[in-house]
């Protein structure tokens, strides 16, 4: 039996997709590949079938109800750093642990956070711009910004917001840590956490981290491990995913000529979002298997329980059948159903803020540094070439 392809696929850069991403969508039925973790994989890549995974009963996200083994849990990580969390939890235990977070991220919720994001935001431009050019807007902009709203609404002190930094990175850099390293990380990220619930319950707090203290001590079923694994999957999907886009929505605006049109046209910069959300490949591909729960087919390939799956959605949003001209960025793109954040039971719950930070972001730099450019040629920008979330190690910038 030949040899099954290495999963992820080449790609000749962290923002392009890989040529065999697009062949295996285009010949229709799902593929087996092998990942670097764990047993081979179906690799689904069309839009419809991805839809249908992420909806149907047939699949679920906990490797135990399909009789997995973790060894076996196919992944694209060393550790699978979402396991007992709400993302690797199948229903009752995911709506019942997802709806302690829900009300927190709901669009009207997020909207009130704006203002004060924006302040956040104009106060890293004004100290980019007091140091003057050339700067690095990662490291600037892009990772403090998310950081320090998502720590402000769980409740994390200012002083400790670098230790989550690094202790984020851990959990998604895929080389250069060992799986004993990643769970070390973990576990004391877990400690503090644990510690930060523990005081308020003696002294009660009206942040997110408190409205969870109250819900547990309340009787409520949520413990106090699900409680610490609930904080650390929000505060590391809270700021990485953010940080990272960042600076990728940045270099393609800059390379391909639309930073100065969201200049002279701010109204676009929703639609921007939306649309750079569909057009780059942020996540290592086919991130997150869903387990085969009963015999089920799917593009034509009959699965049994057992299989995993797992879903590239960076080549679904490129589906020819669902978005016109898939491969061309169009920042005024105005029908835009993709599916940066999932789709179904596990669809984002921050969903909302990485929106509302995503426009801030792009509406203050366009708006305060209407002169932006990139410090170096677009090719000598560095970029990870191993990571869970690409970006690029630094992105210099000058105005």
């Amino acid at each position: 039996m030949p040899a099954l392809p290495a999963f992820p696929f080449p790609s000749d850069h962290a923002l392009r997709l890989a040529p065999a991403l697009a062949e295996a969508r285009g010949d229709g039925a799902p593929v087996q590949v092998q990942p670097p973790y764990g047993a081979p994989a179906w690799l689904v890549t069309r839009y419809e079938d991805a839809r249908h995974v992420f909806s149907s009963p047939a699949f679920g996200r906990d490797p135990r109800r399909a009789g997995v083994a973790d060894s076996d849990v196919a992944r694209v990580t060393p550790v699978d750093i979402t396991a007992q969390t709400m993302v690797s939890a199948d229903p009752p235990d995911h709506a019942r642990v997802r709806r302690f977070v829900f009300h927190t991220f709901t669009p009207r919720r997020i909207e009130r956070l704006r203002p004060s994001t924006e302040r956040i935001a104009d106060g890293l431009v004004d100290a980019m711009v007091e140091q003057g050019p050339p700067a690095d807007l990662f490291e600037a902009f892009g990772l403090t910004l998310p950081v320090r709203v998502i720590c402000d609404l769980l409740g994390v002190p200012a002083a400790d917001q670098d230790r989550f930094t690094a202790w984020s990175d851990s959990l998604i850099e895929d080389s250069g840590l060992t799986p004993d390293e990643v769970l070390a990380g973990i576990a004391e990220m877990n400690d503090y956490l644990g510690e930060q619930a523990d005081r308020r319950v003696e002294h009660p707090t009206d942040d997110l981290i408190g409205a969870l203290v109250r819900a547990r001590v309340e009787g409520d079923r949520l413990s106090r491990d699900e409680m610490v694994n609930l904080v650390r999957t929000l505060l590391a999907a809270g700021h990485e995913t953010t940080a990272s886009q960042i600076p990728n929505f940045v270099f393609l605006l800059l390379t391909n000529g639309d930073y100065k049109r969201l200049c002279d046209e701010p109204e676009l910069v929703p639609a921007a979002v939306e649309e750079l959300l569909r057009y780059v490949p942020l996540i290592a591909q086919g991130s997150f298997a869903r387990y085969v729960l009963e015999e089920t087919e799917l593009g034509g390939v009959r699965l049994r329980p057992g299989d995993q799956v797992l879903v590239e959605l960076s080549a679904a949003n490129r589906d020819g059948s669902v978005f016109p001209d898939p491969e061309v960025l169009d920042v005024a793109r105005a029908d835009n159903p993709h599916l940066a954040f999932g789709f179904g039971l596990h669809r984002c719950v921050g969903a909302s803020l990485a929106r509302m930070e995503l426009q801030v972001a792009l509406s203050t730099l366009t708006r305060r540094l209407p002169g932006l450019r990139l410090a170096v040629p677009a090719d000598e920008v560095p970029w990870h070439a191993h990571r869970f979330v690409r970006r690029p190690r630094a992105l210099p910038v000058t105005w």
